[in-house]
């Protein structure tokens, strides 16, 4: 007998070789096998009369071979044609190198077969014919084709492997379902099963794989069966025990406690540059209740583009710094963590707080002396890069850590920068990204985290204009580039790549810097990119902030963080090469100021559909979560994130988009189950060793 933790190659029809092929995508254990879903179902179990066909239509017909013959052709190795009938009509079928065919016999006149295929119309006979259907003959089959795995049911397709067909992966499928020890437990609890009537675990794996006549095929192709239900939840459930483990975990640490008094509050106050928005209010007042609790703060703060994250984030700082505690930003660039420290020397200035900035780069003497600083708790803020987390890194009383852009970074990095902390107490958390993320994916991904959203942009900005324009037409931007020019105003023009690709023909940023500077030869133009050395970079940003640098001609290093105010034009050189979470973040780095700004997307004339559809999305809306919404549907959700080591979860059967109703449940469902009487290390144990190998995605956030 099998479990499900047998290795694949002990299925009947696998063996070492095919065991090799299955291995290669991920398919190493008769779990990952039977978790491994049709991709579409078929329905060959509703036999059509031959009278009743019709050009386009898939159909399954029972009937005799009228007459068969091989047909020489010099390009096609030989066609072999049948014709059939069910006393109603007739019908043709045809097979490209049908010489096998032919030579057994198979197609005798007389023999009743049954065959699954599309019709199509001969326009030079004007007769209907299937190409390359499959088929069986019932004299051959010794039930009579009752328990045929391809024809007279409800067939799965499953996306082939290796080589292996669809056919050839029915049989291995239901081998395996066949040899299933019938003892396999179902690891769901019963009390969610019933509740939600979910089917046990050992049908759901055989009507997902081979249906009953009965099923609706409708909802079996709209993956809205009992069966794909079940399954979809059971793999949400799973992430989200995890994810709800954790957060209970974290929600009963001792943390540390923060107040606010009304000589703290003046403090805040002091550094704010504007009247906050209410989104802004709201979001402060969720983070100080997080901080006046005796428990660990661990929240995700999300806001779109010039949102006004960044001062809702340094009046936490405040408040840590106003209890005598230390605070650290970890930024995923040098930029964007030089940018945090501009900022911080700028609006903390009233308060004189000691701020240092800790990255790559810096000459080792002055490296050791933050090192001490910093331990010494001399420093009461302190921004940096990946170093912040590195052993070496020492705090005196580290009581508040903030992280930008999160998905830069990875769960593990975050997690092993909250325990910097020297105290037994758990360290306030707060990340923040301006990445807008569709709540379904911030479940999937932070559901460890309560969730902050600044969702009002403050009074005053100017909306951006886009504009796409095509090279065959980049007259135009240059003329739009030289308007704002001759008022005073600066542009960036971003390329994708540093360096000319033998494989992808673009052009590289330092070939740009030379086209821009003959285009534009009575303007200052500099070159940014990530190879430069720090201080380099350093020079030239300032020279951009100053106002010394017209144009910048930049990688994507600028993609978030530079804060230009003057800056008014962004042109993004192959926008087509640049996902919609990308391009709008390099969007947000124009219409800063008072003035009206513009984006260029400039790209080829033609275009794919899915680079058509995300300049059309990004011409039509600023609104970063529709965008948002936009890219998770064309790209997925670790690509919207920007990395696959973000850790989100590669789901094998759930959609983020589509099935965002059972994600909900299945957090509800979780985070119930935690705070009930049952133990959650059990329950993901078990739900472990019936998904195959394991979630794949459950290595990164476990």
């Amino acid at each position: 007998m099998l479990r499900l933790d047998t290795e694949v190659q002990f299925v009947k029809g696998v063996g070492p070789r095919r065991s090799a092929l299955l291995s290669a995508r991920g398919i190493r254990t008769v779990g990952d096998l039977l978790i491994r879903i049709p991709k579409s179902y078929q329905d060959r179990a509703s036999f059509v009369r031959l009278d009743s066909l019709h050009p386009g239509q898939d159909a399954a017909i029972h009937a005799r071979i009228y007459q068969s013959r091989m047909i020489q052709t010099r390009s096609r190795g030989g066609i072999f044609h049948a014709v059939l009938t069910d006393g109603t009509s007739f019908v043709h079928a045809k097979w490209f190198h049908g010489a096998y065919l032919h030579q057994s016999r198979t197609f005798s006149a007389g023999r009743e077969v049954v065959m699954y295929g599309r019709v199509e119309l001969d326009t030079r006979d004007r007769n209907f014919v299937f190409f390359n259907p499959e088929f069986e003959c019932i004299e051959e089959s010794p039930d009579n084709g009752a328990n045929s795995l391809d024809i007279g049911r409800i067939v799965p397709i499953y996306e082939e492997i290796g080589g292996l067909t669809s056919r050839q992966l029915r049989r291995i499928t239901s081998s395996a379902l066949s040899d299933l020890d019938s003892t396999v437990s179902d690891p769901l609890p019963e009390p969610i099963r019933t509740r939600h009537q979910f089917p046990e675990l050992r049908s759901c794996l055989e009507r997902i794989h081979f249906p009953a006549k009965t099923d609706s095929i409708a909802a079996l192709n709209r993956r809205d069966s009992p069966y794909h239900r079940r399954l979809i939840f059971q793999e949400f459930f799973q992430l989200e025990l995890v994810l709800a483990n954790r957060r209970r975990q974290t929600q009963r640490a001792q943390g540390i406690q923060f107040e606010t008094n009304d000589a703290i509050r003046r403090q805040v106050k002091q550094i704010l540059p504007f009247h906050p928005t209410n989104a802004q209010k709201r979001v402060l007042k969720e983070i100080v209740d997080d901080l006046r609790s005796p428990f660990p703060m661990n929240r995700l703060m999300q806001g779109d583009v010039g949102s006004g994250k960044t001062i809702v984030a340094f009046e936490a700082v405040v408040i840590a710094i106003a209890n005598g505690y230390q605070a650290a930003i970890m930024a995923p660039t040098e930029i964007l963590a030089e940018q945090h420290y501009w900022n911080a020397m700028r609006i903390l200035a009233p308060l004189q707080y000691s701020i240092g900035v800790l990255r790559r780069g810096i000459k080792p003497a002055e490296k050791k002396e933050l090192f001490r600083r910093l331990a010494a708790g001399e420093i009461q803020l302190v921004i940096g890069t990946h170093v912040l987390i590195e052993e070496k890194t020492e705090f005196r009383n580290l009581g508040l850590v903030i992280i930008d852009e999160q998905h830069r970074f990875g769960v593990i990095q975050r997690l092993r920068l909250m325990e910097k902390s020297p105290a037994i107490e758990k360290l306030n958390t707060l990340v923040m990204t301006a990445t807008p993320i569709p709540r379904t994916l911030a479940m999937s991904v932070y559901g460890d985290l309560d969730l902050s959203v600044i969702d009002e942009m403050p009074p005053g900005r100017t909306p951006i204009q886009t504009v796409h324009v095509t090279v065959n037409d980049a007259a135009k931007a240059w003329n739009i580039m030289r308007e704002e020019l001759s008022r005073g105003r600066q542009c960036y023009v971003v390329y994708p790549l540093i360096e000319e690709s033998e494989k992808i023909d673009l052009k590289s940023a330092t070939e740009g810097l030379e086209k821009i500077s003959k285009t534009f030869p009575d303007r200052r133009v500099a070159l940014l990119h990530g190879r430069m050395k720090s201080d380099e970079k350093d020079a030239i940003m300032r020279g951009f902030a100053s106002g010394t640098v017209d144009i910048l001609v930049s990688t994507t290093v600028i993609e978030v963080g530079v804060d230009v105010s003057n800056a008014t034009i962004m042109l993004i050189q192959h926008a087509e090469r640049f996902g919609l979470a990308q391009l709008h973040q390099l969007r947000g780095r124009v219409g800063r100021g008072r003035h009206r700004s513009t984006c260029i997307l400039m790209s080829p004339s033609r275009l794919g559909e899915a680079a058509q559809e995300r300049i059309q999305a990004m011409v039509s809306t600023t609104d970063g979560f529709r965008l948002a919404e936009v890219d998770l549907r064309l790209r997925g959700p670790g690509e919207l994130a920007g990395t696959r080591q973000s850790g989100i979860p590669e789901f094998r059967i759930a959609n983020l988009m589509e099935d965002s109703a059972l994600l909900a449940l299945a957090q509800q469902e979780a985070r119930q189950w935690v705070e009930g009487p049952g133990d959650p290390e059990a329950l993901m144990a078990s739900l472990a060793a019936t998904s195959g190998a394991g979630h794949p995605g459950l290595a990164t956030v476990g």
